[in-house]
């Protein structure tokens, strides 16, 4: 089990972390500063650093790059007290893990930063394709926790939205994300999902792809969305007698979170629209 370090032992955020980890019993040091990590990095090995949450996210790039002069496989849970795309955008492409502005949930933090510490296959999980403001298409491999990452970073360019309308977009990409990944990909890490974030002038909109043969949705007597009777809990049911995890809500969330969601003939590729009122244009 790898070593998390976490920057910053005089911030309550950073302290909250690390009771967490040690309740965890999750091995777990504090560093002062940025020059007190780099020094216990050069000293031991550390899995997973988590930067100091009163740093700027341009701060906890540069120090990435340090860090990484030092030891070449360290993953990188950025906090900091704001961020622009552009900053974002730098971070996808610097493969920072995470990325995480306030208000900071700490126990998403932790369990993140635990998942980190045991994972080697991470390097190549997110692959960039454009990126620019306004439209980000990158290529992620089918594991849940890629998408636990790239939902960070998703959060962070949505950050001008007003938060009910960023956090029930961000539900709704969940719930597709997830879906493309059992669904469309029975979570084969060797699968890729191509998923695009458009920002235009009246909305923003999801662009979903994954590489499975696609549904129809009379076939989708497993899910809650193809319920036609007056229980909307029906195909419970069916997926016990099919032995299918507990869920098949994920489409009817997500429709009920943005204002379009449309899928194409075959069922493989979907858009998420939510439009913006005009304040937040």
């Amino acid at each position: 089990m790898s070593r998390v370090l976490v920057i910053g032992d005089h911030n309550h955020v950073s302290r909250e972390i690390g009771d967490a980890l040690t309740a965890a019993s999750f091995p777990m040091e504090y560093s002062a500063g940025h020059a007190d990590a780099l020094h216990r990095l050069r000293a031991r090995s550390f899995g997973v650093v988590i930067t100091n949450p009163d740093s700027s996210l341009d701060e906890g790039l540069a120090l990435l790059e340090e860090m990484r002069a030092i030891r070449p496989g360290v993953k990188c849970i950025v906090l900091a007290q704001h961020s622009t795309p552009d900053e974002v955008i730098a971070a996808l492409r610097a493969r920072v893990f995470a990325c995480f502005t306030p208000p900071f949930d700490s126990g998403e933090i932790v369990n993140l930063a635990r998942s980190a510490a045991s994972d080697n296959e991470w390097r190549e999980d997110i692959h960039v394709l454009s990126a620019r403001p306004g439209w980000v298409s990158v290529r992620v491999n089918c594991r849940l926790i890629t998408a636990e990452r790239l939902l960070t970073f998703a959060k962070e360019l949505s950050t001008q939205l007003p938060e009910d309308t960023r956090w029930e977009m961000m539900q709704a990409l969940r719930e597709i994300l997830m879906n493309a990944m059992e669904h469309g990909a029975a979570f084969n890490p060797e699968q890729v999902i191509e998923v695009t974030g458009v920002r235009t002038g009246r909305a923003y909109v999801f662009y979903v792809r994954d590489p499975g043969s696609g549904f129809r949705r009379e076939s989708l007597s497993h899910a809650a969305v193809a319920d036609s009777s007056q229980d909307p809990t029906a195909h419970i049911v069916l997926r016990e007698e099919e032995g299918m995890r507990p869920g098949g809500f994920g489409l009817l969330v997500a429709a009920g979170t943005v204002d379009e969601l449309i899928y194409s003939e075959i069922g493989n590729e979907v858009l998420l629209i939510k439009y913006l009122d005009s304040g937040s244009a």
